[in-house]
């Protein structure tokens, strides 16, 4: 495989996400596949890259556009916490012990 070749496998594998955190009190998130729960203190998001948690206070999800992938988020953030999908959805396992894995 030439070099041009190898940078274009490259570009199609890349994933496209992005996260702009304004002030704490604003995100806004591309490259989401799927909201998996949200409420005032928690957003949990399944990202091109992983599963991201945000956690915070009043959070609120203002727009959420899933045939782009975008997320906007408005409250207090406190964090931002990455985990790997590898294991997510097994049954035998809960929600936080695959988060922290």
């Amino acid at each position: 495989m030439d070099e041009k070749q190898l940078m274009q496998k490259n570009q199609m594998t890349q994933k496209n996400h992005k996260v702009s955190l304004n002030a704490r009190n604003s995100a806004n998130i591309t490259g989401v596949k799927d909201v998996l729960s949200f409420d005032a203190g928690e957003v949990l998001l399944e990202t091109e890259l992983g599963i991201l948690m945000l956690r915070g206070n009043e959070l609120h999800v203002n727009r959420l556009t899933l045939e782009k992938g975008e997320v906007d988020v408005d409250g207090r953030i406190d964090s931002l916490t990455y985990s790997d999908t590898n294991g997510y959805g097994k049954s035998n396992e809960s929600l936080l012990s695959r988060l922290f894995k």
